[in-house]
């Protein structure tokens, strides 16, 4: 099995600036999209931004023009710059490995990490 490791997350005034990144705990072969998500309590979990193994993007509407994903294919890595950050970019955010393949040769599965918390204060 795997785990990914988040870091990054804390506390922020707002127009700040974070960056989240996420590693897995071991190698694993291959992973098709990187992304990231992000829950507010009593809310569902939202797509915040994926990039695929070929460096295509998709944000959300909310965070298009502030956040900017990237990946670094050789470890597997994903990261969430985000920038003129808003209160209500306060959530926890989860990163997320889809399509992964931990041995060649082994079924794609998906994976998300535990969370790490942001706060950006008004």
């Amino acid at each position: 099995q795997v785990q990914l490791v988040e870091s990054g997350g804390g506390l922020v005034q707002a127009g700040g600036s974070l960056r989240l990144s996420c590693a897995p705990s071991r190698n694993i072969f291959s992973v098709n999209v990187l992304g990231w998500d992000r829950q507010t309590p009593g809310k569902e979990r939202e797509l915040v931004a994926r990039i695929t193994s070929g460096s295509s993007t998709n944000y959300a509407d909310s965070v298009k023009g502030r956040f900017t994903i990237s990946r670094d294919n050789a470890k597997n890595t994903v990261f969430l710059e985000m920038n003129s950050l808003k209160p209500e970019d306060t959530a926890v955010y989860y990163c997320v490995f889809e399509a992964a393949r931990l041995r060649p040769g082994d079924l794609e599965y998906d994976y998300w990490g535990q969370g790490t918390q942001v706060v950006v204060s008004s």
